[in-house]
């Protein structure tokens, strides 16, 4: 059996008086790759900081091996202003800096007449100084900067970037900076808390490959089930306060899963039919018993309780509540947009596009893809006012009814209220509007909050439920998935299967992709490049290797 590297022990933990980790009992063993899942709200990120010393327990105990170290990515990372990409990777390791001014400051001494003169003083700065250098080698100081570099180039941060200030980086640029840091710092255990969110998709190529030839335990929240299945030795599920584990990937875990709640549910009808007999039993004899006093029959009552109170109660598969949508499109034009030589070049004289060609027909699934910065959700929403176009021409067809879905969510006011927010989008009542929410898993109290309290999940729940009051026929859907647990995903691709309309999507979840899409169309140097299937399709015909 391998070891076990952390332990927590019927651990409970509540945050604003509501109770998030229930009795909960887990273990962690050396070198498992753990993908923790669960919907929006379980505490997987309390979890982690949990497991960092971040937070203490309620209630119960977290044990750790002697020695063990750790690094915690967290979801929002912050970065130290006025810093560049560079400066900011190589401070990774402080303790290598205090060595370095220690042993500069040593050899100054040193070479002072009333030092080198004094051989006891002499004697002792240089044993200091071979113990620093020990540590220093231990550290692998001479190669520190080298492996940084090579870290940051991994990770797709090329040398153009690392006189960045990091305050002008992206959020998916100042994770990989993160990862960079951890990656070299090489702790026993690494948590990494959405690493690949708002990565590019051969950003998440590079940082699959980093996962897996990890040297150590790496425990890793995700709703990117591609991600998943080719990282994943075992899957962690938190729901209700506890964790379920799993070995294999996120496909064998779906299948297990759902073997498991199918056998538990056939244990629990059984159990509940074994209930009712004897509960039938149960109310005989005391009838009997009431009619005539018969002491036997009471026995007989009270011994059939007691076998009730001591059977071991089978719980009954409640699925977590998931979302209602419901995106009743309509056919529309059968010509739904056409882009003829659309270029875009802002006012700098800089070209984000130039000559770009393509036709959108009628109930396609497209996914736009490639790198950050090729100019995505710029032509996205060029199509949202076809006359911002520097040259060519922006078709949409006659009878088009686009819903748009804005991945930094400016469409939402954050000082307007959830109920405003969706009355605004269609004229219903207030008792309406607030049955509409419950829909999409808000409660009550949630609903006279300002959008701007909710968080990014949320968020992301409410611009969908007012693309549904909108009745569209042609969606332009910028990242949908992030922010949105798997449930919630998973309820997205099966409307989006039964959705009569157009699909426009840019997306970096490749199982969405694979799941959604029927054409791909690549955005590379200014062009677009056309590819007839899924994602996987799209990887085969690219050749690039997974």
């Amino acid at each position: 059996m391998a070891e076990i590297i952390v332990k927590l022990d019927h651990i409970n933990v509540s945050l604003a008086g509501r109770p998030i980790l229930s009795n909960l009992t887990w273990e962690i063993q050396r070198d498992q790759r753990i993908a923790l899942i669960g919907p929006n709200g379980a505490g997987k990120s309390t979890l982690m900081k949990l497991i960092a010393q971040e937070l203490a327990a309620d209630a119960g105990q977290v044990f750790r091996i002697a020695g063990l170290t750790w690094g915690r990515l967290e979801q929002e990372p912050q970065l130290l202003a006025g810093r560049t990409v560079l400066q900011e990777a190589l401070s990774a390791l402080p303790e290598l800096d205090e060595i370095e001014r220690e042993l500069e400051w040593l050899a100054n001494r040193m070479a002072q007449p009333e030092v080198y003169n004094d051989l006891e003083a002499l004697e002792k700065s240089m044993r200091k100084h071979e113990r620093l250098l020990h540590r220093y080698e231990q550290l692998d100081g001479q190669r520190f900067e080298s492996k940084i570099k090579a870290a940051l180039l991994a990770l797709g941060i090329g040398r153009d970037r690392w006189s960045t200030l990091t305050e002008h980086l992206s959020g998916g640029q100042k994770k990989l900076v993160m990862l960079a840091k951890l990656l070299v710092q090489q702790p026993q255990l690494l948590l990494l808390d959405e690493p690949d969110n708002h990565l590019d998709l051969p950003a998440k190529r590079a940082l699959e490959g980093i996962i897996r030839d990890y040297p150590g335990c790496v425990v890793i929240i995700s709703h990117d089930r591609y991600l998943l299945d080719g990282v994943a030795t075992h899957i962690a599920e938190l729901e209700g306060g506890r964790i379920t584990q799993y070995t294999g990937n996120y496909t064998t875990y779906a299948n297990e899963r759902a073997i498991r709640r199918l056998r538990q549910q056939q244990l629990y009808a059984a159990q509940q039919k074994e209930i009712a007999r004897i509960e039938a039993a149960i109310a005989r004899f005391e009838l009997w018993a009431s009619l005539v006093v018969n002491e036997r029959h009471i026995r007989q009552a009270r011994s059939r309780q007691k076998m009730l109170e001591k059977m071991d109660k089978i719980e009954n598969v409640s699925d977590a509540k998931r979302m209602t949508l419901e995106l009743n499109g309509w056919r529309g034009s059968n010509k739904v947009l056409e882009l003829v030589n659309v270029s875009r070049t802002f006012d700098t004289g800089v070209t984000l596009f130039s000559k770009l060609n393509m036709t959108l027909w009628h109930g396609e699934r497209v996914g736009l893809v490639g790198p950050n910065g090729a100019g995505k959700s710029a032509l996205l929403k060029m199509f949202l006012d076809p006359e911002s176009t520097s040259s060519g021409e922006i078709k949409i067809g006659p009878s088009i009814r686009i819903g748009y879905y804005a991945q930094e969510q400016e469409t939402l006011n954050p000082d307007q209220d959830l109920v405003a927010c969706i009355r605004q989008a269609a004229p219903l009542t207030q008792e309406a509007a607030v049955a509409f929410l419950m829909r999409f898993l808000f409660s009550y109290d949630q609903m006279q909050q300002p959008i701007g309290k909710l968080s990014g999940g949320e968020r992301s729940r409410l611009q969908l439920a007012r693309l549904v009051l909108q009745r569209p026929n042609l969606l332009l859907l910028d990242e949908p998935t992030n922010n949105l647990d798997i449930p919630a995903i998973e309820v997205l691709e099966e409307t989006l299967n039964e959705f009569i309309g157009t699909v426009f999507v840019i997306s970096h979840d490749r199982y969405f992709l694979d799941k959604v899409v029927d054409r791909i169309i690549e955005l590379r140097g200014g062009s677009l490049t056309d590819f007839i299937g899924g994602y996987t399709d799209y990887l085969a015909e690219r050749g690039y290797d997974e």
